[in-house]
C-alpha cells in the first residue's frame, strides 16, 4: 500500500503543461493540494518519518541473520578447528601415531600430523538470532519519539497547506482586483483620448493653448504608465498561482474584491494553532528524551541463540553435525566520565526550554490576534 502512495506521489509530481482558462478558486485550491511542489515534498518527508517509525518498532523483535563461511587453510590452528567444529578430530591428529612410549624423549616431539596438516576446506552454515529484553525503556522511546516526529511532519505539512492555500486565494483577489484597476484605467485612457480630440480641436478655434495639450497628453502618458504596469503585475500574479499550482494558468473567474473577515476567538486560535500545536508536540519529544537520558543508568538485558553446521563438504551430514548455542547478557555502565550525567542534564535543561517556547507561542499568537482585531 506505501508503495502504491509513494508511486502516486511521484506522478503528482510530474510537472503539468495544461493551459487553464477561466479557473475558479475552488478548483484551483483542489488542483493545489494535488500539485503542489511543496506540499509533495512535505508528503514525501510524511513518508520518511512513517518509515523511522517502523525502523524503531522493528528494534524490538531482534535480528535474526543467516550467515555462510566457506575457507581453506592449512594452518594448524585452523585446521584443528575446523576439525573439532566439523566434530571429526580425532586422537592421530594429536599426533598419536607418532607416539612411542619407550622413547625417553617422548615429551619433546613435535608431532607432524598436528604441527603440519594437510589443508582443509570448511563450510559453515550459522544461524544467529539476538533480542533485546530489556533496555531500561530506551527503546519504548524511541518508538514514542520516532512517532511523534512522524506527527510533527504531519503538522508542517498542514501548516504548509494552510500557508499554500492563503498565498492562492490572494493571487485570486489580486487578480480580480488588478484586473478590474485594468478595466478602470482602460476607460480613463479612452476618457482622456477623447479629451485629447476636444482640445485639440478647441486649440483650433481659439479656445485652448497648446499647454492645455500639453497637459492633456501628460496625463495620458501617465495613465498609459500606470496601464502597462498594472498589466506587468497581473503577469506576473498569473505566473505566481501557476506555481503554485504547478499547472499554467492563462486566466481565471474573478471573485470579489474584498475578501471575507474570518471571526474567530483566542481560545479557538489557541485551541487550533498549529505553531502551538506543535510547540506542545515537541515538549512531550523533550520529556522523552529526558527518559531516554534516564534509561543510561539501568541494565539492558539481551538473548542471543545460534545453530550451525560445519563440514569440509558444503551442507554434508548437516543434522549429524549441527551445534546450538544460546545465552543471555546483562550490561550496565559504571563509570563514563560523567557523560551520561551531563547528557540528562542536558536533555532536563532542553525540556525547560521547550516549556518556555510552549508558553512563548502561546503569548505571541495572543498578541498577533489580538493586534488583528484592534486594526479591524
Amino acid at each position: 500500500m506505501k508503495i502504491k502512495t509513494t508511486l502516486l506521489l511521484l506522478l503528482l509530481n510530474l510537472p503539468l503543461v495544461a493551459n487553464v482558462e477561466n479557473l475558479t478558486l475552488d478548483n484551483a485550491l483542489e488542483m493545489l493540494k494535488k500539485n503542489n511542489l511543496e506540499l509533495n515534498i512535505s508528503r514525501f518527508n510524511e513518508q520518511m518519518k512513517a518509515y523511522e517509525a517502523e525502523v524503531a518498532e522493528g528494534k524490538n523483535y531482534g535480528t535474526l541473520d543467516v550467515a555462510l563461511t566457506a575457507m581453506r587453510s592449512n594452518d594448524a590452528g585452523n585446521v584443528f578447528g575446523f576439525k573439532l567444529q566439523s566434530r571429526e578430530a580425532t586422537f592421530g591428529d594429536f599426533g598419536f601415531a607418532e607416539f612411542d612410549p619407550q622413547n625417553p624423549g617422548i615429551l619433546e616431539v613435535q608431532p607432524q600430523s598436528l604441527n603440519y596438516p594437510g589443508a582443509r576446506n570448511y563450510f559453515q552454515t550459522k544461524v544467529s538470532y539476538m533480542l533485546p529484553l530489556y533496555t531500561g525503556g530506551k527503546l519504548t522511546e524511541y518508538g514514542r519519539i520516532t512517532k511523534a516526529m512522524q506527527h510533527m511532519s504531519q503538522y508542517d505539512t498542514k501548516k504548509l497547506l494552510n500557508e499554500k492555500v492563503f498565498q492562492t486565494k490572494k493571487a485570486f483577489y489580486d487578480i480580480s482586483l488588478i484586473q478590474n484597476y485594468i478595466y478602470n484605467l482602460s476607460k480613463i485612457i479612452k476618457n482622456i483620448k477623447h479629451l485629447e480630440d476636444i482640445i485639440g480641436n478647441m486649440e483650433k478655434e481659439g479656445y485652448a493653448k497648446e499647454l492645455d495639450a500639453l497637459e492633456v497628453q501628460a496625463r495620458l502618458s501617465e495613465a498609459q504608465s500606470m496601464y502597462n504596469q498594472a498589466k506587468l503585475n497581473r503577469d506576473l500574479a498569473y505566473q505566481f498561482l501557476s506555481f503554485l499550482l504547478n499547472t499554467e494558468v492563462s486566466s481565471i473567474k474573478k471573485v470579489h474584491e474584498l475578501a471575507p473577515m474570518p471571526h474567530v476567538t483566542a481560545s479557538e486560535v489557541a485551541q487550533e494553532n498549529i505553531d502551538i500545536q506543535k510547540a506542545q508536540l515537541g515538549l512531550k519529544i523533550s520529556e522523552m528524551a529526558v527518559n531516554v537520558e534516564k534509561a543510561n543508568y539501568l541494565p539492558t538485558v539481551g538473548a542471543f541463540g545460534e545453530y550451525a553446521s560445519a563440514d569440509n563438504t558444503l551442507w554434508n551430514e548437516f543434522t549429524q553435525k549441527d551445534s546450538y548455542t544460546v545465552g543471555v547478557q546483562v550490561k550496565l555502565n559504571i563509570f563514563n566520565g560523567g557523560v551520561d550525567q551531563a547528557n540528562l542534564e542536558k536533555a532536563k535543561v532542553n525540556y525547560l526550554k521547550v516549556q518556555e517556547q510552549v508558553s512563548l507561542a502561546k503569548a505571541g499568537i495572543a498578541l498577533k490576534v489580538k493586534n488583528f482585531r484592534q486594526k479591524f
